[in-house]
């Protein structure tokens, strides 16, 4: 037996996945780390946590299925975009790696909106937002310049830890996609992003493509991984496209609802679909896009809400089952960090309006998720009202997709059937693209024909989808009565 390994590396841990030549997983293993927040408008990780994150998982995993790891064929990575880590002519690392949430580079976005941003938005298909690696960099720029003048290397998240076991120095097309310093036209980097901000095109990474082999496990990373020296390495590349792959989505209009540390629904295209309410990237598979609509803080919602007020996720699922639709007048708006589709507004915070002195902590509970179902309905809205065709059912991905409670809630507020699989997350479809690169199946369906497995389907409660309906427009209206105080200077 032969296996490969694809690791992910999410908002708050990394994932491993160890899959066996036959289509089934052998081991996973997860391992957390921290994001952290300096002054609030701050979301910081520490790349050294991504690579001791990967350690332990490879040690666990080689522990767990106890395979010999000559075994191991492939190892492939993947990361959420945008995340950069800058580092000087050594490889060290300058600083915290600005994590994509982050939004202290609002000056900096209306900086490059005003004087640059119909020449952005022509090359990367995107408006400025704080998301961005580009004004994260000149965030850098106009505040750290002793940092700034010492940059030789900017890598991203899983291409640092990439480096960190084979020493190589690329990026995939994809990720390079995410930096906003990367013209979609011409896939190349843009020497005209570069010079908005001053830095020169030869100090970012090679760029190929995510499943070109990239390099070999040096005897170091042997030494600190328990990996066997030489073993292949692909590029790998981001997390989304990984869970939409790992979905089942290859084809046009494919369609995926994703309930991790952001909210994402995303749909499968053969094209791009330029527009201020959409993420556009390109696929995996040759020629298709995967165009997408995202609400910011998801299933880092239902964590923050968890971290503050306590209890464990099923005590409060417990209890939110409880309590009827609507949570007798109580919503929640999920803007812990701003917001993306379809306000692109950073300085949206998040709320809870509507309370009584009958709520209870049950109520604000399943207000959080039913919050979050609600901005997502907003992101369905907007996938078609710009026309983009796509099926009538959703693969439900993300951490937040094993609660039962919540699949309900956002298949009642969608009005659409929502299909569980038994793996869809990053380092599931990382290592079957690893199985791609390593021989074991022809082709990415083929890898999906012998990997994939349908658990269950979750159908909307047409009543409840009513009520959602209703609710929308008290959800719509409360934002745009409270997003004015936000940007208030007082």
């Amino acid at each position: 037996m032969k296996y490969v390994l694809g690791i992910d590396f999410g908002g708050g841990a990394s994932k491993a996945t160890l899959l066996g030549n036959d289509g089934i997983v052998m081991a996973e293993n997860t391992v957390e780390y921290e994001t952290y927040h300096p002054t609030p408008e701050c979301s910081e990780q520490n790349p050294a946590d991504w690579y001791e994150a990967a350690k332990k998982n490879i040690h666990a995993l080689l522990e767990i299925s106890g395979i010999n790891a000559l075994d191991i064929e492939c190892i492939a990575l993947d990361a959420a975009t945008h995340t950069s880590v800058l580092c000087d002519k050594d490889f060290k690392v300058l600083r915290p790696a600005i994590y994509w949430t982050d939004t202290r580079s609002t000056s900096e976005v209306k900086y490059l909106k005003e004087n640059y941003g119909e020449l952005i938005v022509s090359q990367v298909l995107h408006q400025v937002d704080t998301i961005w690696t580009l004004p994260h960099l000149l965030w850098v720029k106009n505040n750290e310049p002793e940092i700034w003048s010492e940059i030789r290397h900017i890598m991203f998240e899983k291409d640092y830890v990439r480096h960190m076991l084979t020493d190589d120095y690329v990026t995939d097309n994809i990720e390079a996609e995410g930096s906003m310093l990367f013209d979609y036209n011409r896939q190349c980097w843009s020497k005209e992003l570069c010079d908005l901000i001053g830095i020169d095109v030869s100090i970012l990474p090679s760029v190929v493509s995510p499943m070109d082999t990239v390099g070999y496990v040096t005897e170091k990373a042997s030494f600190e991984t328990g990996l066997a020296v030489g073993t292949r390495v692909i590029c790998g590349t981001t997390d989304t496209v990984m869970e939409v792959f790992a979905a089942g989505g290859v084809s046009e209009g494919d369609m995926t609802v994703k309930l991790a540390t952001a909210g994402r629904i995303c749909v499968v295209a053969a094209k791009a679909y330029p527009d201020k309410n959409l993420i556009n990237y390109s696929h995996i598979s040759e020629g298709m896009w995967y165009p997408g609509t995202a609400t910011k803080a998801c299933a880092s919602s239902y964590r923050w809400y968890r971290d503050t007020f306590g209890e464990n996720y099923e005590a409060l699922n417990d209890g939110a089952a409880e309590v009827e639709v609507g949570c007798g007048g109580l919503m929640y708006h999920p803007y812990l960090n701003g917001e993306l589709t379809p306000y692109a507004d950073p300085n949206l915070c998040a709320s809870f309006i509507g309370v009584r002195s009958g709520h209870t902590k049950k109520h604000f509970t399943r207000a959080v998720l039913e919050g979050v179902s609600l901005s997502l309905l907003i992101c369905l809205c907007e996938l078609d009202k710009i026309g983009i065709p796509h099926s009538k059912k959703a693969v439900i991905i993300g951490g937040g997709a094993k609660s039962e409670l919540w699949r309900q809630i956002t298949a009642d507020a969608l009005g659409i059937t929502l299909i569980q699989k038994k793996n869809t997350d990053s380092s599931f479809g990382t290592a079957m693209m690893a199985g791609v690169a390593a021989g074991f199946w022809k082709s990415l369906r083929d890898a999906l024909n012998e990997c994939s497995e349908t658990v269950s389907e979750t159908v909307p409660n047409e009543e409840n989808t009513k009520k959602y309906a209703i609710l929308l427009k008290k959800h719509k209206a409360v934002h745009d009565a409270l997003a004015p105080i936000y940007s208030c200077d007082i």
